[in-house]
């Protein structure tokens, strides 16, 4: 039997700079900002609809000391990676607008599941984000 939890909601990231973080996700990656109030200072990006009703989002949230560094070390970090989905035909696209953005393209193979490709790149922080899509 199935758990009462349907999707993911949000991931919630610090961001040292909003303004850049936005051109990664929203531009680069094409994840659409969502309507909100001037006052509220986290930044809500639709990832999908999502099945009950519930958007799937990114959220990013300046961070309180926008000058300090997060940890170089990943392995100190919070946050290991988060993933998304794309569809087979705009995988090869969006790999290339990252090559042209200048971000490091790291190619891997998913642990579990089959019959995918997938990337890796760094957020403007250095979040590590994954781009999964069905193999062509």
């Amino acid at each position: 039997m199935a758990g009462p939890v349907t999707g993911l909601a949000e991931i919630v990231v610090w961001s040292h700079d909003v303004d850049r973080s936005l051109a990664f996700y929203r531009d680069l990656l094409g994840l659409s900002e969502m309507e909100q109030k001037a006052e509220v200072k986290p930044r809500f990006l639709k990832v999908a609809d999502g099945d009950t009703g519930v958007a799937q989002m990114v959220v990013l949230v300046p961070h309180p000391d926008p000058h300090g560094a997060f940890p170089v070390q990943k392995p100190n970090r919070t946050l290991h990676h988060m993933a998304f989905s794309v569809a087979a035909d705009r995988y090869d696209e969006l790999e290339s607008a990252c090559l042209e953005a200048g971000l490091e393209v790291r190619g891997g193979v998913h642990p579990v599941l089959e019959g995918v490709r997938t990337f890796y790149v760094d957020d403007p922080d250095g979040n590590e984000v994954e781009i999964i899509g069905p193999s062509a």
